[in-house]
């Protein structure tokens, strides 16, 4: 449909996917696309690794203390509905335009869900295994490893696959506000000078490095650590 729309309407604001294919083996091999992908996946994991351990520490506090829910639910609320340009503009002007400043935006921004996800997730625990725990006087370590975070791994996960796709597209909209390269900062780049065709062969590499993490990494992990469910039923 793509290839048929832009031989209908030919123009250098449309152009076909053939030549988007062209552009990206261009980008790949004589651009700068592999340094641009290699900055914005840096941030992306550091940002997605310190958001998901804080998260999950804080999300399983707050969902086995009440006291500690009741003090800071309304904090997590804020910071779910605050919008992630604010945060980074405020940032930006405190620390400067900062790789620090980046990250730690995207981390802000995508610590909430987590916590919110978690939280749910301790609250959900099966109060039978913890009574088994109990009964068979099992150490912290082992209840934590084998009936704790078997539990938990569903909540885990799915925070990981959302907050992932969060930070995936917040980190890109941060580089074009202010960064020395990215995925972002060179579609920005592009922008200004309106190479669609570019914009679009960048869009592509993105998707295709999206679609190798979810089904040649998430998938194949969420198959194995939930086997002992499918097990169970």
């Amino acid at each position: 449909m793509w290839q048929l729309l832009a031989t209908l309407f030919p123009g250098r604001l449309f152009p076909t996917p053939i030549a988007v294919a062209f552009d990206l083996v261009h980008q790949l091999t004589d651009g700068k696309l592999i340094a641009d992908l290699g900055k914005t996946l840096t941030r992306v994991a550091i940002a997605f690794i310190v958001a998901m351990a804080l998260g999950t520490a804080i999300g399983m506090a707050l969902g086995r203390f009440k006291s500690a829910d009741r003090l800071f639910s309304t904090w997590v609320v804020i910071g779910l509905n605050v919008p992630a340009i604010v945060i980074a503009i405020v940032l930006y002007i405190s620390l400067g335009l900062t790789e620090f400043a980046l990250v730690l935006a995207v981390v802000l921004n995508k610590l909430p869900l987590v916590i919110t996800t978690v939280r749910e997730g301790v609250r959900s625990l099966s109060p039978d295994f913890r009574d088994l725990a109990t009964v068979f006087r099992l150490p912290f370590a082992r209840r934590l490893r084998l009936i704790i975070v078997p539990q938990l791994l569903p909540y885990l996960l799915a925070a990981a696959r959302t907050g992932l796709s969060l930070i995936w597209k917040i980190v890109l909209v941060f580089e074009v506000l202010g960064s020395d390269g990215g995925v972002g900062f060179r579609i920005s780049v592009f922008f200004q000078f309106f190479n669609v065709t570019a914009i679009l062969s960048y869009t592509t590499a993105f998707i295709l490095i999206v679609f190798a993490f979810e089904y040649l990494l998430l998938r194949p992990i969420e198959g194995r650590v939930l086997r002992w469910r499918a097990v169970q039923t």
